[in-house]
């Protein structure tokens, strides 16, 4: 199967919002997806199998400072025994900070959605740290956040929290959509992508936060048509809406 029919919503989003991509972008081999494919033992999940067809050699102007998701990295890895294959764990992502080297790993015994689990985790071992439900997610909440989000002129970031601990998505996207919101790709509960005509939003929580409690940043064009937002979020009696700061801060009095 071709990568586009794999992941076809995922590349029209990601290409949208980097028009470039398509050029920068550089897929590994499928002998280099046979190796990973050998040491996961087991099938690759489908988003990653088209993550490593379209940038398992060079995720162009998507790529990261400091980590190496490449399919050369992953397989160079595991012939250097820097990690040992496991059943339950794959090393996707190499980090090459030395004050903080933790690696990205599948965590395949929480697969969803075609996808699996991403944590971190230090090559010497030790506790986990689960930063998103799948590498869907990762890769398309971080591409709207740092390719679009980040470039409108005013944007505030705070928290929900819904009062009785449940799903805080059930009362928060009925929401959105009725303020003209949608949602460009699906997410789990511990997530989302809000994008509007004149401003747009991302919530986080991680895959064991605190029930009901998510993150967010709010973006658009001026600090009046957020706060009517978050006017209207903050009526929601099912939860409670923190503002915990403005960029750029506002000017005393607005």
């Amino acid at each position: 199967m071709r990568a586009q029919e794999l992941e076809p919503e995922v590349e029209e989003f990601l290409l949208a919002l980097v028009p470039d991509l398509q050029d920068a972008w550089k897929g590994a081999t499928e002998d280099e997806i046979v190796q990973i494919e050998a040491i996961a033992g087991r099938p690759l999940p489908r988003f990653y199998r088209w993550f490593l067809m379209r940038m398992g050699h060079d995720m162009g102007p998507l790529g990261y400072p400091t980590a190496d998701f490449s399919a050369p990295k992953v397989l160079e890895c595991y012939a250097r025994r820097q990690f040992v294959p496991n059943p339950r764990f794959l090393m996707i992502g190499h980090e090459s900070d030395e004050m903080m080297p933790l690696h990205f790993f599948y965590d395949f015994d929480h697969s969803v959605r075609e996808d699996a689990r991403v944590t971190k985790s230090h090559a010497l071992g030790g506790g986990f740290h689960h930063v998103f439900d799948t590498f869907r997610e990762k890769l398309t909440w971080g591409t709207f956040l740092a390719f679009y989000l980040t470039t409108l002129p005013q944007c505030c970031v705070g928290s929900f929290r819904r009062h009785d601990g449940g799903d805080l998505r059930t009362a928060l996207d009925p929401l959105m959509e009725s303020l003209g919101f949608i949602r460009p790709i699906a997410t789990g509960p511990n997530c989302a992508i809000y994008r509007g005509s004149r401003a747009s939003m991302v919530t986080y929580s991680g895959p064991e936060g605190l029930p009901g409690y998510q993150t967010f940043r709010l973006a658009g064009e001026d600090s009046a048509r957020l706060r009517r937002i978050l006017g209207s979020l903050g009526c929601e009696p099912a939860f409670h809406v923190k503002v915990r700061e403005w960029l750029p801060r506002l000017a005393s009095g607005v």
